[in-house]
């Protein structure tokens, strides 16, 4: 006698099992046959010639994802070259305009560490000092009129690193006269946030940082408009330290270069900007 007729359950049990196998597989072919359907690359067997003209013309329409595509395919299959080389520095381009700017900055880092002497080096550069000119939250300081010096210095000091690189490597670029107004602006803001975070000290009762801080604006930005506020805020703190020679040394220093100030007269007093909500309440 046989163990299946000893047993037919387990023999019925074995065979159900076996089908079941069966079934499993051929699902999991069919789901592996649809997938591989579905993420058929239109491109393949395109040359670096033809994949950088077809990017070119979804860049010039705005399609910025389908332009990326085909511009990590070419950095991907034809990474020596030309068209790779300029690949990057679209890729940079694109992701800034799609408003990716870890991308574009990731991008720019490949490129100046793979080509150091590239003749497009001035152009990464200045690239890299707009990328963090205007930080996502200036858009809605447009509508608010939030004082771009009251934002996260970071982003606005990156920018004055990336163009100063770019004056002092790239003098004659076509890049650098606009480089250099777009310091200018940045060497006033940064003064101000400067000036903004001494005054945060002093409104706390940190008067000896209050100073430290307003100092820099002293001495890091020299003739900047901040300077008004920055001599303020030393003559207030200096007032509440007791150091009264100090207190007066500095008044007569703001009145001699801001006789007009206003700082005496209205303190930190701002006019109020309506279309800022905090000023609804």
């Amino acid at each position: 006698m046989t163990l299946s007729e000893l047993n037919p359950n387990r023999y019925l049990n074995q065979r159900a099992i076996c089908w079941l196998v069966i079934i499993f597989a051929l699902l999991g072919f069919l789901a592996g046959c649809g997938n591989t359907k579905g993420e058929v690359d239109q491109t393949a067997g395109w040359g670096a010639e033809r994949l950088y003209a077809d990017a070119r013309e979804e860049m010039n329409a705005g399609n910025w994802n389908a332009a990326r595509d085909r511009l990590e395919a070419i950095e991907a299959r034809f990474p020596f070259g030309g068209y790779a080389q300029q690949a990057l520095i679209d890729q940079a381009y694109v992701n800034w305009k799609d408003e990716e700017p870890e991308r574009a900055l990731a991008a720019i880092d490949r490129f100046q560490q793979q080509y150091p002497h590239h003749p497009g080096s001035d152009y990464m550069l200045y690239l890299k000092g707009l990328i963090t000119f205007t930080p996502p939250s200036a858009a809605l300081s447009r509508i608010t009129k939030q004082d771009p010096s009251e934002r996260d210095p970071k982003g606005l000091r990156e920018s004055y690193d990336a163009f100063n690189e770019l004056i002092r490597q790239y003098p004659d670029s076509r890049y650098t006269p606009d480089a250099k107004k777009r310091v200018a602006w940045l060497v006033n803001t940064i003064a101000e946030n400067e000036a903004h975070v001494a005054q945060y000290y002093y409104e706390r009762g940190s008067y000896v940082a209050a100073v430290n801080r307003a100092k820099v604006v002293l001495s890091d930005f020299d003739g900047v408009p901040a300077a008004e506020k920055a001599l303020y805020i030393m003559m207030l703190s200096y007032d509440k330290l007791g150091l009264d020679e100090l207190r007066d040394d500095t008044r007569r220093v703001m009145d001699q270069n801001f006789p007009n100030s206003e700082y005496h007269t209205r303190g930190f007093k701002q006019p109020k900007n309506y279309w800022n909500p905090l000023n609804w309440l």
